[in-house]
C-alpha cells in the first residue's frame, strides 16, 4: 500500500511560462463558483500547478496573498484525486470570485473540481 504524499514540492509548482502559455490555449476547463481550473495533459513526471488570483478583484496583496495561499493548501490536501490516475496534468487554479471565501469552501470546489478533470 502507498502512503498519500501531503507536500507540495518545488517539482510541482508550474512556473514555466511555455507551460502556463499553453495551459490558457490548447487546456480545457472546467468552472465551479469561485473557482475556474484550465489544465492540459503533459508529458512529465509529475503533475504541474500554479494558482493565481486577479489584482482586478483584490486590490490588496494581503488579500490575494491570503486566496493563493489558500488554493495551494486545498490542493496539497486533495492532489490525490488526480496524482492516482496514468495521465499528468499542467493545471492552473484560478479564483474568479469577488469576495473572499472561506478554507472549507474553497477546499470543497477545488476537491470537486480535481475529481471532474480524470
Amino acid at each position: 500500500m502507498k502512503l498519500k504524499s501531503f507536500t507540495y514540492p518545488e517539482r510541482e509548482k508550474l512556473k514555466s511560462k511555455k507551460q502556463i502559455k499553453r495551459v490558457f490555449e490548447e487546456g480545457s476547463s472546467i468552472k465551479s463558483y469561485p473557482l475556474l481550473i484550465r489544465y492540459v495533459r503533459i508529458e512529465e513526471e509529475d503533475n504541474k500547478v500554479g494558482v493565481s488570483v486577479s489584482k482586478r478583484n483584490f486590490r490588496k496583496a494581503v488579500d490575494r496573498i491570503r486566496i493563493k495561499r489558500q488554493l495551494r493548501e486545498a490542493y496539497r490536501l486533495h492532489k490525490h484525486e488526480i496524482d492516482d490516475s496514468s495521465t499528468t496534468f499542467a493545471v492552473m487554479l484560478i479564483f474568479i470570485g469577488k469576495t473572499q471565501e472561506t478554507s472549507a469552501r474553497i477546499h470543497e470546489k477545488v476537491k470537486s473540481l480535481l475529481k471532474q478533470m480524470k
